[in-house]
């Protein structure tokens, strides 16, 4: 899959911060190769890594994550903001300045939700461009669920024949989507469908609220992703699987890391203690309902939340809690990991970490497919 090169800017005769030139964008290497990068901006974060391959697989050399809320305001605008303009653009500097530091050979940097909405997402490219060299891809949602499974497909477990199916997701800032899989032991997963809804937790909170949720605000919010999901479940029977025991349930997002670190007591998130952690059903159920118990101070004290994630927080708690109850799995596997290790996994020609990219489903078609 070669990158896109939607939202990029050539424009020669701008000026240029002095930190600004043009980076090397797209391509692929042999293992061994590198460093490379792959660089996600979606509605409410800014991620980057930094990595090369080693034996086969992934090295992390560097890595950065900030929460910019880029989609702030936008259900309301259509507009990105000045002011969550220039947040973003000061994490994407530091993005810049360590993509150069470790003289990348390739990178790759995709936009999602936010961009896909905002009227003024072109302009905005065309401004990080100028400003830091870094040449931003605005991906379709049926692309970022796939980057997003690719980085999460490692964590899937195909040894088990009587499980033959897995539910992946990934909730966002501005969507979430969710991959029906088939498994076969020693073979890639099968994308089946997948699903990208428009419902996330920065435009689920900032409908509905971030400090004190009653508790039919809360179950609207479920609600809400429920209807969403509803086609989805009609078209693939998932939760007559489910019932028969042959789903295995993984989840991709702060939400699910973010509760994961709370079930683990940790005094400060640990990526490492979190990544391939695996929660029981009614304990995600317990720690949602607990922290939409909360005002936002009380959620901002607990440290694995803190002051930048307690008011969005209980809004992925309800897409969550909409998730298991319609597919109530026993056991979700958390994943710390997604688009950027998709991209950097396609970039370093890792096809045998990847599912294969698309197979027909039962009724034939190919298609992925948006919440109705």
């Amino acid at each position: 899959m070669q990158p896109a090169r939607m939202g990029a800017s050539r424009n020669g005769s701008a000026r240029r911060s002095p930190d600004s030139a043009p980076l090397r964008h797209g391509g692929r290497f042999a293992a061994g190769d590198g460093p490379f990068a792959a660089l996600d901006l979606g509605t409410n974060n800014c991620r980057l890594l930094v990595a090369t391959v080693i034996d086969g697989d992934l090295r992390v050399l560097d890595a950065f994550s900030r929460i910019v809320r880029l989609g702030a305001g936008l259900a309301e605008t259509g507009c990105l903001s000045e002011a969550a303009m220039d947040r973003t653009l000061d994490a994407l500097r530091v993005c810049a300045r360590k993509v150069r530091r470790w003289h990348v050979a390739a990178l790759r940097c995709v936009a999602t939700e936010a961009c896909r909405r905002a009227s003024n997402a072109q302009e905005f490219l065309e401004r990080v461009e100028r400003e830091t060299g870094l040449a931003l891809e605005i991906v379709s949602p049926d692309e970022e669920a796939f980057l997003a499974l690719a980085g999460c497909a490692p964590l899937l477990e195909a040894s088990d024949p009587a499980v033959a199916n897995a539910l992946v997701f990934d909730i966002g800032g501005g969507s979430t989507e969710v991959t029906w899989l088939a498994l076969e032991a020693g073979q890639r997963p099968r994308v089946v469908d997948w699903l990208s809804m428009p419902v996330g937790v920065v435009s689920l909170a900032e409908r509905h609220g971030g400090d004190q949720i009653p508790q039919d605000v809360y179950a609207a919010m479920v609600e809400e992703t429920s209807d969403g999901l509803a086609g989805f479940e009609a078209r693939h029977g998932i939760a007559g699987a489910v019932a028969e025991g042959h789903v295995q349930m993984l989840g991709s997002s702060g939400t699910v890391t973010t509760l994961a670190g709370i079930h683990l007591d940790l005094p400060r998130y640990n990526r490492a203690a979190v990544d391939g952690t695996t929660l029981e059903r009614e304990r995600v159920l317990e720690i949602s309902h607990a922290l939409a118990d909360m005002d936002w101070a009380g959620r901002a004290a607990i440290p694995c939340v803190g002051p930048e994630r307690a008011d969005l927080v209980v809004a992925g708690c309800a897409i969550l809690e909409a998730i298991q109850v319609l597919w109530p799995v026993d056991r979700l596997r958390v994943a710390d990991r997604g688009v950027r290790e998709g991209i950097l996994f396609d970039l370093a020609g890792l096809s045998h970490r990847m599912p294969a990219r698309l197979a027909p489903s039962g009724d034939g078609r190919v298609a992925p497919h948006a919440a109705e």
